[in-house]
């Protein structure tokens, strides 16, 4: 950092302060140093799976759509759609509009409600997803076995997975 670190460190750090302040001033350091790691190692890698040459047929994006699908066979609403992947609602309709057109998903009103849409995986998206899934699927394995134990993987695993599920808790509230 060009201007200091961030956080004050070291044991006299909060000199004079009570036991207290000191661990709290810690646990907001180590969850500011542990969320930077996190969104750091997400942007490398996230960056390193879209250099590959694996997205010939489609991009990252357009994958994490097929792949949101491919695990729901009875399709997804847009509003449910765009609460599983990581787009704006504008962007998501206009890349399922692309995949429409490309075969790759359908589209049809929902019979209870036909102000909403189910988007559903074709049988070409199908195929396009499991055989691009594959090749990401050992990319993925390939760059995290790398640098994290079978043990390290599962505990990313589920720390990942808890924080997930906080943060739709605190959403929901």
């Amino acid at each position: 950092m060009c201007a200091g670190e961030p956080f004050a460190t070291g044991a006299g750090a909060v000199a004079g302060r009570g036991g207290a302040h000191r661990s709290a001033r810690r646990s907001v350091r180590i969850a500011n140093e542990a969320w930077e790691a996190l969104f750091r190692a997400q942007g490398r890698l996230l960056h390193a799976f879209e250099a590959d040459d694996i997205w010939q047929q489609v991009s990252l994006s357009e994958y994490d759509v097929l792949y949101t699908l491919a695990k729901e066979p009875n399709g997804l609403s847009m509003g449910e759609l765009n609460a599983s992947v990581m787009l704006t609602q504008p962007t998501l309709s206009r890349l399922i509009e692309r995949l429409v057109g490309r075969g790759l998903v359908g589209r049809e009103r929902m019979p209870h409600d036909s102000r909403r849409v189910c988007v559903t995986l074709t049988a070409e998206g199908n195929r396009v997803q499991r055989m691009v899934g594959r090749r990401h699927a050992r990319l993925v394995a390939d760059r995290l076995t790398a640098a994290l134990s079978d043990a390290e993987l599962e505990q990313l695993r589920d720390l990942a997975a808890r924080l997930a599920r906080s943060a739709a808790e605190d959403g929901e509230a």
